[in-house]
């Protein structure tokens, strides 16, 4: 199963809002809070918000166990409790998570939610074990896997199907999961998102002080008409090599053209060179990788775009927080879920996959059409203003918990 296109309508029925919102209240547990045990493999920062807000919710108490993964920093929680429970690894990225049956005991936990992932060998037995001792059960994750054998597709499915509902990051897998049997009313979506609140922030102080971000872009020769900019781990699935290589045919019509590139990762050398072979010069600048929101902002503010040749994921909705127009690829079988976000002509721009002319193309209209740059700017921050809301996140995990529980419930009868 690969992503859906961008913006799939749902279909017939509902629609959106019962994927990710309850179409009415459903039965608790009589007294007392829906109790709910959720796994994660790792604790990322941009997640603490998430279940912050999952945990605030009336009637819901949350607790959380999650892993160590490899180039994923854990940091505490915040906000929620929260346990960290190693795994163990059996074989290359195969692992076992014995925490997860701690989840699908009744005496702790009415509702267990476990991460969607086939490398899990623990999830099968966990899911089968709390099934026989009444929790009710969500898989939450992609429901798909880049270029996945159908042996793997297939499993994945079964997988799901052992669940009582299954939770998605995007409203085209959703749908492609109920079009192969998947009953509609235990299909939900828990739009992926970032907190906007540390971007509103930096970027709300960074404007407060004019005088200091023109100095900063005086500082570094930065000509906000002319910037473009990516920020993400310098992988090679990512194609920042794409965009050396577009900056290099768009440099004789735009001398003073600027590309920042914000990371760092394996790919680094490589791109290194090849900015060195095009004779790329003062017209690419490896910035290293930034982490703060304080530090990140004077970048964002200062891009006329935000150019992420393939693979983009979260970094779409960054982007966009920032009011900055995205230019990527159209093959949506080689992005992430958050591709979703994205509307051609509306926030953002694709281009023809793995053309550098297409891609430079693209960024050209950005730099030279002021009413395009701005009607684009507009679309993005109206997306996630609109759409990817940290609130509608929660409402897709909280109705697919309720969901499970009253179905599991149900059966108990």
């Amino acid at each position: 199963m690969t992503p859906a296109p961008p913006h799939e309508d749902p279909g017939p029925g509902p629609g959106r809002n019962a994927l990710s919102r309850l179409d009415r209240p459903l039965p608790g547990p009589q007294g007392r809070p829906l109790r709910v045990g959720l796994h994660q493999p790792a604790l990322p920062k941009y997640r603490v918000p998430v279940f912050r807000e999952f945990a605030s919710r009336d009637g819901i108490d949350l607790e959380l166990s999650y892993g160590v993964e490899p180039f994923i920093a854990n940091v505490p929680p915040d906000g929620f409790r929260a346990t960290e429970r190693a795994p163990l690894r059996l074989l290359g990225r195969i692992w076992w998570y014995a925490g997860q049956f701690r989840l699908a005991d009744p005496s702790r936990f009415d509702v267990a939610i476990f991460p969607w992932n086939t490398r899990i060998l623990s999830l099968v037995p966990a899911l089968i074990v709390a099934r026989l001792r009444g929790v009710a059960t969500v898989v939450w994750g992609h429901g798909y896997s880049k270029n996945e054998s159908s042996l793997r597709r297939w499993i994945r499915l079964r997988m799901g199907l052992l669940a009582d509902c299954q939770l998605f990051y995007n409203y085209g897998t959703a749908q492609q999961m109920i079009r192969l049997g998947a009953p509609r009313n235990r299909v939900f979506v828990a739009l992926n998102c970032l907190d906007q609140a540390p971007i509103e922030r930096a970027q709300d102080a960074w404007r407060a002080q004019p005088g200091r971000l023109d100095a900063w872009r005086r500082d570094q020769g930065v000509d906000p008409r002319r910037t473009l900019l990516f920020v993400s781990r310098l992988d090679p699935a990512n194609r920042v090599d794409l965009l050396l290589r577009a900056a290099a045919a768009l440099r004789a019509r735009f001398p003073d053209l600027l590309v920042a590139i914000v990371g760092k990762g394996d790919d680094e050398p490589r791109l290194r060179a090849l900015a060195g072979e095009l004779g790329l010069g003062s017209t690419v600048r490896f910035v290293g990788a930034e982490y703060e929101e304080d530090r990140l902002a004077p970048w964002f503010l200062s891009a006329r775009a935000f150019c992420y040749p393939a693979n983009i994921g979260l970094s779409i909705l960054h982007a966009f927080g920032y009011g900055l127009p995205v230019v990527t690829s159209d093959n949506f079988s080689g992005q992430n879920p958050e591709i979703e976000a994205l509307r051609h002509e509306v926030n953002g721009l694709t281009y023809t996959d793995a053309s550098v002319e297409a891609l430079a193309a693209a960024l050209e209209r950005l730099l030279r059409d002021d009413d395009l740059h701005g009607r684009l700017s507009a679309g993005a921050r109206e997306t996630v203003r609109e759409a990817f809301s940290l609130s509608w996140m929660v409402d897709g995990l909280e109705a697919a918990a309720r969901r499970a529980y009253a179905r599991r419930a149900l059966k108990a009868r």
